[in-house]
C-alpha cells in the first residue's frame, strides 16, 4: 500500500511448494508458486514464465482437462467476478499485442518507514487475483514488483522500535542511509526490506523485490529523471496548483541529497540544466550547489516519483487506495508528460475498525495479519480481500468467524459448479484455480458454540465430540478440520469468554425448555440434525414465544451464554443429545451452569 494509505504459519489449507528463495536482492534466484501451489505433478509452468526468474505464474489448470467442457479462455471472457473484470481491462489495453519489454508489468508498492501490515497484505493478494485472472485471458507473460520507496527521508521516529534516539539522529536521511535500530542489517531501509520479503514469502507470493535506492543508484531511472528535467515546468504546472502559498514558494519535483550530510533536502531550485543534467539550489549557508538529477544524486518528490517509476519500468497495473484518487490523477498528467502511458488502475476502499473509523497503521486501531491467522486460517483472510473490494468494511476480529464459514462453503459448492462459474467462486480465486476438495464435516459457527458449552481449551476435549458426530473424521483425514478446531478454541478463550453472560428461563421458557428435553428423548438414536432441528422448531411453535427468533435467542441465551448461536440441530447433533439433555435438566434444577 502506499503512502497515504492504512500505512505464521503457512496457508493451513495450501501446500505450498517453494520452489526457493533468497533473503535479499532485487529478484528471487528461483520460482516460487503464487499463493497456493499447483499439483506437483503439474509440468513447469511456460507461457506464463517472465523475462526475470523468480516471479513464474503458473496457469490455472483448464476446467476442460477435469471436465471437458468450454475452454477455460472463453469462459474468463465472460466471467463477472472482479478479478476477471480487471484482466480483461487489461487486455484490451494491449490491443493484441504484447508490450514492447515484452511482458506485463503489475506493480504494489510499499514504504518502509513502517513494518508490512495488513493493508500490504490485501493490495498484494489482490493484485495477484488478477495477475491469476490475466492469465486465464492472455499468453503474454508477466512480472510482479513488490516497490520499496526506501530512498525517502525519515521524517519521523516510528513509535514502535528501539533505539529511538539513534534515529533521531539520522532524520530526512534516505531510509537505506539510516543506522538499522535492530542492529541486524546494513540500514533501516534493509531491515524493513527484508521484513517485506519475508512477510511476502511466507503467503507464498510470487513477486520481485525492487529497491528505489538501488533503481536511483545504478541508474535505472536516468533517462527517466532527465525526461523529468526537460519538462520541469509542465511537471511544476501539474502540482503547484494543487499546494498552498508557502509550499508553492518552495516546491521542486527533484531533491538533492545533500553532499555533506546525506539528507534528502527539500529546497526550491534556483537553476536547471537540461543539457547538463543537472539542478542547482542554494544551502543553508546561501551557497549555490549544482549536482547532477541522475545516479542517485537526487530523488523525486511523491507524486512526480511515482509518475516517473511508471513511465521508466513500464508499469501496466497498480492498485490504489481510495485516499490516494488525486494523486493517481496527477501522477497519470506527469506521466503522460514524460511520453508514457499510465497503468490500468483500480482504487480499493478503505478498512474501518470497530467504531466505523479509517484504520491507521500508525494509531494502531487495526487489526494485524497474525492476529487473523491466530484465529482463522489464511484463506479466510483471503475471502475478505477478495469481497467487495471496492466497499468501505468494518476490519476487525468479529468479521472473522462469518468468513471462515463462508470460505468453507464456497469451497463445499466449488465441484458442483458448472465450470463457467467456478470461475466466479472465490475458492477459484484464493486457490489458484485449483482447490482442494471440501471436506464438509463441520462449521466454524459449530466449533466455537461447542467449545463454549463446554468450556474447554483442549482440542482434544472437542475431537471427543467430533469423533462421535463423523466416526471417519480424524485430525489425519481431516486437516482442515484439525486446524479449525485449533482456531476456534482461541477464538473461544480470547472473544467469547470472556463475554459469555448466562440467564435463568422465566416461566415460559422452562415449559418449554421441559417439553424440549421431553421431545429429544423420544426421537430416534439415528434423528438427523434437520429432524432434530424441525422438533426444536415445533416446541417453540406450542409455546408462548413472539416467534421463533425469540425462543431460539432464549436458547442461547440460556444455554450458550450467547446473544446468537448455531442452528440448534447441528449443535445438539455434533454435542450429544445426551449432554444436551444433561445441560437442560441442569438449567431447570436452578444449578449455575456459568460455573461449570
Amino acid at each position: 500500500m502506499r503512502r497515504g494509505g492504512a500505512a505464521g504459519s503457512p496457508s493451513p489449507f495450501a501446500t505450498l511448494r517453494r520452489l526457493g528463495t533468497n533473503g535479499g536482492g532485487a529478484a528471487r534466484a528461483r520460482p516460487v508458486t503464487i499463493l497456493l501451489s499447483v499439483r506437483a505433478t503439474r509440468a513447469a509452468p511456460d507461457s506464463l514464465t517472465g523475462p526475470a526468474a523468480g516471479n513464474t505464474v503458473t496457469p490455472p489448470a483448464k476446467p476442460q482437462e477435469r471436465t471437458g467442457v468450454s475452454d477455460l479462455r472463453q469462459m474468463a471472457a465472460a466471467a463477472r467476478s472482479w478479478p476477471f473484470e480487471e484482466a480483461r481491462r487489461l487486455v484490451a489495453r494491449l490491443d493484441g499485442a504484447a508490450p514492447e519489454k515484452g511482458y506485463v508489468l503489475f506493480e504494489t508498492g510499499y514504504g518502509p518507514s513502517g513494518l508490512p501490515h495488513i493493508g500490504t497484505f490485501g493490495e498484494v493478494v489482490r493484485t495477484t487475483m488478477v495477475r491469476r485472472a490475466f492469465a486465464a485471458l492472455s499468453d503474454v507473460p508477466t512480472r510482479l514488483f513488490a516497490f520499496s520507496d526506501d530512498m525517502d527521508g525519515l521524517r519521523k521516529v516510528p513509535d514502535n522500535v528501539p533505539n529511538q534516539a539513534l534515529l533521531a539522529q539520522h532524520l530526512d536521511k534516505p531510509l537505506t542511509g539510516v543506522p538499522d535500530p535492530f542492529g541486524t542489517h546494513e540500514s533501516f531501509g534493509h531491515h524493513n526490506n527484508a521484513r517485506l520479503r519475508a512477510f511476502l514469502d511466507r503467503f507464498g507470493f510470487a513477486y520481485e523485490f525492487q529497491s528505489a535506492t538501488e533503481c536511483y543508484r545504478a541508474g535505472r531511472f536516468d533517462a527517466a529523471l532527465l525526461a523529468v528535467l526537460r519538462n520541469y515546468d509542465r511537471v511544476m504546472g501539474v502540482i503547484l496548483p494543487t499546494l498552498g502559498p508557502d509550499r508553492r514558494a518552495t516546491y521542486s519535483p527533484f531533491l538533492p541529497l545533500c553532499p555533506k550530510t546525506g539528507r534528502v533536502l527539500q529546497v526550491p531550485m534556483v537553476a536547471m540544466d537540461a543539457d547538463a543534467g543537472t539542478v542547482t539550489y542554494r544551502d543553508g549557508d546561501g551557497h549555490a550547489v549544482e549536482v547532477p538529477v541522475t545516479g542517485g544524486h537526487c530523488k523525486l518528490q511523491w507524486k512526480a516519483d511515482w509518475a516517473m517509476r511508471w513511465f521508466a519500468l513500464g508499469v501496466d497495473y497498480e492498485m490504489s487506495g481510495k485516499d490516494l484518487i488525486d494523486s493517481v490523477k496527477l501522477s497519470s498528467q506527469i506521466c503522460r508528460i514524460l511520453g508514457g502511458t499510465p497503468p490500468e488502475g483500480f482504487t480499493y476502499e478503505l478498512f474501518l475498525d470497530e467504531r466505523g473509523e479509517k484504520i491507521s497503521k500508525s494509531r494502531g486501531n487495526g487489526l494485524t495479519v497474525e492476529e487473523w491467522l491466530r484465529y482463522a486460517p489464511q484463506e479466510s483472510l483471503q475471502l475478505y480481500m477478495f469481497n467487495a473490494p471496492k466497499k468501505a468494511k468494518r476490519l476487525y476480529f468479529d468479521v472473522i468467524p462469518r468468513h471462515v464459514d463462508d470460505y468453507l462453503a464456497f469451497l463445499g459448492k466449488f465441484q458442483d459448479e458448472p465450470p463457467e462459474k467456478r470461475l466466479d467462486n472465490p475458492a477459484w480465486h484464493i486457490h489458484a484455480g485449483e482447490p482442494p476438495a471440501p471436506e464438509g464435516h463441520v462449521s466454524f459457527g459449530l466449533l466455537l458454540n461447542l467449545a463454549a458449552v463446554c468450556n474447554t481449551e483442549d482440542p482434544a476435549v472437542l475431537w471427543g465430540f467430533i469423533s462421535r458426530y463423523v466416526p471417519a473424521a480424524t485430525a489425519q483425514t481431516a486437516p482442515i478440520l484439525d486446524r479449525l478446531v485449533g482456531h476456534a478454541i482461541h477464538y473461544y478463550v480470547d472473544f467469547v469468554k470472556p463475554t459469555k453472560r448466562y440467564r435463568a428461563p422465566d416461566d415460559n421458557e422452562r415449559a418449554a425448555l421441559a417439553d424440549l428435553a421431553t421431545t429429544l428423548e423420544a426421537l430416534p438414536g439415528d434423528a438427523t440434525a434437520e429432524a432434530i432441528q424441525n422438533e426444536v422448531y415445533e416446541v417453540g411453535k406450542r409455546h408462548d414465544f413472539a416467534d421463533l427468533r425469540a425462543w431460539f435467542r432464549a436458547l442461547y441465551e440460556i444455554l450458550l451464554g450467547r446473544t446468537e448461536g448455531p442452528r440448534m440441530g447441528s449443535f445438539i447433533a455434533l454435542y450429544g443429545r445426551a449432554e444436551t439433555l444433561a445441560l437442560i435438566r441442569r438449567v431447570l434444577a436452578g444449578e449455575d451452569i456459568a460455573a461449570a
